[in-house]
């Protein structure tokens, strides 16, 4: 027999701040299309073109200006990996349309090993998404109004408390949202680069005026290979985010495959021209790397003639783009949180899908681990940026991998076969080889970028990072093991049926004193059992003189036991006795503990009671035949 719920909930401050409720009828109207779908998963790929050249500069400064010479080449490297990348994601994309990424593809491929490896890259990648480009945003605004220098990290938390307030009220209304702005910082950034070029190519672009004092973050070394690897690892961070599509296909209108196939290919391409024409012009301004002013910031000014609107156009674009670039892992990291979940690798909660159809849950933790870094790194990019790629590129040689081998056992199959697997159908392809040839080419490429940039972060920082994915790893197949291990104890398929009916029934009854709500209790305790016991905790002889001359007038004749405790405890006197009573519990004997609870007219008014019910629970759960139930008494 079904039912449907007539309860709709009423409205609330929460539903004020995120939007009324959402039925799951309205599911299917919540997904997105390219346009805004490029807004939410393209949004921290994008942004790191305010900040990847820089990172370079950073690394190069080391062995001074002559240095920065080398930026563009570096940046025609990185753009040949980000085309690498960008087509392999393209056919995972195609090959597992109901999402998941590199944890799906290594989890099919590879095995379930391979499988958390890859997903703990990704979790780690979203949190530092969260938190660089935050950060990265805060030092924007810092760059224009210098006085704010001292409350970056204030900043920052706020604004990941906005974006998590944005991603509650769901995809679809977070990506309207943000595609104004996202749009409007591609805009200005073409503006700049394409007014850059012009004049660089009329003979009329000139270098920064009064730029920041250069900083460096040691003493002057040579140009050195390691410098070069150095300096390329930094700037890899352009290719984080490329990946979110492929976990949230889910969120594309149909056919899904093909919309979010041709808004990664659309971000790859502008990524590439973007990042490209920054690192250009980077160098023939001499602009340098500082936390008092970005490099996006150099270029503005320089290229625009100064501080006027256009530049001041350019700072917000870039200040809102990269605050909403963690919107990439809002949309992402929760998707892959409630997959992992529903695998049993996570907690369950992470796949309960809110009031706005969004995994609240997954949304809200990925916020607070985000502003809890933000806080320890003190909103510092060049301190967070030393953790954050090799996760992803890390993910990027697992899924790459997995892809060919995905096409080597397509290869095995007869053109009439098939054969399904966990996240999608393998059919017999025809190009198979080349296929497997460009996923392995790729994965060799980000596995050597991935080996780069252990060894030339390890000393900055990713250590950490390489210490924190074998300590996730090992926490995901705890998570699964007690899951597995409840399974097995709650399932069906052995069972031989409930054992055989309790032949003793013995009810304890806790009383502080004799009233109304005690002897409520006291008659719901005989409806379970003829064998009850009042149990008293004799604090206060005169108080307990009192209980035993109302228990002979309105006990029934119910056996009470009076408990001394000399040194005042209630508690553990309580206990103490309990633990007698269930030491010699017979087999197929059931200890029921009925406690009397008051219920207030007023919540705080329990503040004033003992909330004794609790305290036992908490006590006595693992208790195997012993039960502890609170019998209400309202008091209104």
């Amino acid at each position: 027999m079904h039912r449907e719920a007539g309860y709709t909930p009423p409205r609330s401050l929460r539903h004020w701040l995120i939007g009324r409720p959402l039925s799951t009828a309205d599911a299917p109207h919540q997904t997105i299309g390219k346009g805004i779908g490029l807004a939410v998963f393209a949004s921290d790929a994008l942004s790191s073109t305010a900040y990847a050249t820089q990172e370079m500069l950073v690394i190069l400064a080391a062995a001074g200006t002559i240095a920065f010479g080398y930026v563009f080449p570096i940046s025609i490297a990185i753009v040949v990996l980000l085309v690498i990348v960008a087509l392999s994601y393209e056919q995972v994309i195609h090959a597992y349309p109901d999402g998941g990424g590199a944890y799906i593809v290594a989890h099919d491929n590879l095995g379930r090993f391979y499988a958390l490896i890859a997903a703990s890259a990704l979790l780690t990648d979203y949190i530092l998404t969260v938190s660089v480009s935050i950060s990265s945003g805060a030092a924007q605004i810092v760059s224009a109004f210098p006085a704010l220098h001292p409350y970056r990290v204030p900043i920052a938390v706020t604004a990941v408390f906005l974006i998590t307030l944005i991603n509650l009220r769901g995809v679809r209304e977070s990506g309207t949202a943000i595609a104004i702005p996202s749009y409007f910082f591609i805009i200005m950034l073409y503006a700049l680069v394409g007014t850059g070029l012009i004049r660089y190519f009329f003979g009329s672009l000139g270098g920064v005026v009064d730029p920041p004092p250069l900083e460096t973050l040691g003493p002057l070394a040579a140009i050195t290979p390691f410098l070069i690897l150095h300096a390329f690892s930094s700037g890899t961070a352009a290719l984080t985010g490329i990946e979110a599509i492929s976990n949230g296909i889910t969120a594309f209108k149909e056919p899904r495959s093909k919309n979010a196939g041709i808004t990664l290919i659309y971000m790859a391409a502008i990524l590439s021209t973007l990042f490209i024409g920054i690192s250009f012009l980077t160098g023939k301004v001499h602009a340098v790397p500082s936390e008092q002013e970005t490099v996006i910031s150099q270029l503005a000014r320089t290229i625009f003639n100064g501080q006027g609107i256009l530049y001041l156009a350019i700072i917000l674009a870039t200040t809102v783009i990269l605050i909403l670039a963690a919107n990439t892992a809002f949309a992402g990291f929760p998707r892959l949180g409630a997959l992992m979940a529903k695998d049993g690798f996570l907690p369950r909660q992470l796949t309960y899908r809110g009031s706005r159809l969004v995994y609240s849950y997954g949304i809200v933790s990925l916020a607070l681990i985000a502003s809890v870094l933000i806080v320890i790194f003190q909103a510092s990019v060049t301190r967070l940026i030393p953790l954050y790629a090799i996760g992803v590129f890390l993910s990027f040689t697992l899924a790459q991998f997995g892809m060919a081998r995905r096409w080597w056992k397509s290869g095995k199959l007869k053109p009439e076969d098939e054969l399904v697997e966990s996240g999608s159908t393998l059919h017999y392809e025809k190009n198979w080889q080349t296929k497997m040839f460009a996923n392995g080419f790729g994965a060799f490429c980000t596995a050597v970028v991935m080996v780069i940039f252990a060894v030339t972060k390890f000393r900055d920082g990713a250590w950490v990072v390489l210490l924190l994915i074998p300590l996730l790893v090992v926490m995901l197949q705890m998570i699964n093991r007690h899951y597995r291990n409840l399974a097995n104890r709650l399932s069906l398929e052995k069972f031989g049926g409930p054992p055989p009916q309790a032949v003793r029934h013995r009810v304890i009854l806790p009383l502080s004193g004799v009233h109304q709500g005690s002897l409520e209790a006291l008659r719901y305790a005989r409806l379970l059992s003829n064998d009850v016991t009042a149990v008293h905790i004799s604090i206060d002889p005169v108080e307990t003189e009192k209980v035993k001359r109302r228990w002979e007038k309105w006990g029934e004749g119910t056996r009470l036991v009076i408990v001394d405790s000399p040194y005042r405890l209630f508690l553990e006197p309580l206990l103490g006795y309990l633990e007698e009573i269930i030491a010699q519990r017979q087999p197929n004997e059931t200890i029921t503990i009925v406690v009397p609870e008051f219920v207030p007219a007023e919540r705080w008014h329990s503040l004033l009671h003992m909330q004794t019910a609790k305290l036992l629970r908490s006590e006595l759960l693992s208790k195997p035949g012993v039960v502890v139930t609170n019998v209400p008494y309202q008091v209104f």
